[in-house]
């Protein structure tokens, strides 16, 4: 009599709660990157309809908004009940090993 091992349930498994239906577990893009190319599309999607695409929640997405404009990658104004946004994409990308390559290269590379 031989016994066959419990296969347990693995986290791989188990779909995110964040990621929309279908989506793979990770991604080579970070939510900013998401984001940001959400915002510089050419409809300029409202915050709610950033959420929906990238996967995460509004308040997420205004979060990384706010650390994008922190970082001085897009500048945000009021106009009415609207944001308006100004993009900076000359900026280097942060960490050290892309460093050497601006937003403007990254979002060329996805589009």
């Amino acid at each position: 009599m031989s016994i066959r091992p419990r296969r347990l349930p693995t986290a791989s498994r188990r779909p995110t709660r964040s990621a929309p239906r279908g989506a793979e577990r990770w991604t080579f893009l970070s939510n900013h990157a998401h984001v940001l190319l959400c915002l510089t599309s050419e409809d300029g999607p409202r915050l709610r309809e950033v959420a929906g695409r990238v996967g995460i929640t509004e308040r997420a997405v205004q979060k990384i908004v706010l650390d994008l404009e922190e970082e001085g990658i897009l500048e945000r104004r009021r106009e009415g009940r609207c944001n308006r946004y100004r993009f900076y994409l000359d900026r280097p990308l942060r960490h050290p090993l892309e460093a050497h390559r601006s937003v403007r290269v990254l979002l060329g590379l996805v589009r």
